[in-house]
């Protein structure tokens, strides 16, 4: 699915890196952005860590990944792999 599919479907898209491919699968994916503090004006960083199903086994730890929102597969599976960014 391209990034245009997801638009057309109302699917969100994330880019994070790979920080764990330890299960069958599944990597976890830490996505990083940045806001700005509502008070002190400050630039602050946010990340939040998505379970991402990696149908082929394919991405592997250090990874940048493009992931997009899909049906839930698991417990915590909310998120399918597009594809790899960078190795």
């Amino acid at each position: 699915m391209t990034e245009k599919e997801a638009k057309q479907h109302n699917r969100r898209v994330r880019e994070g890196v790979v920080t764990s491919c330890k299960m069958n699968k599944t990597i976890i994916v830490s996505v990083v952005r940045l806001l700005q503090h509502p008070k002190f004006k400050k630039i602050i960083r946010r990340q939040i860590k998505y379970a991402a199903h990696d149908e082929k086994n394919e991405a592997k730890e250090g990874n940048r990944v493009q992931i997009v929102e899909t049906r839930p597969i698991s417990k915590t599976k909310r998120w399918r792999l597009v594809k790899v960014i960078a190795a």
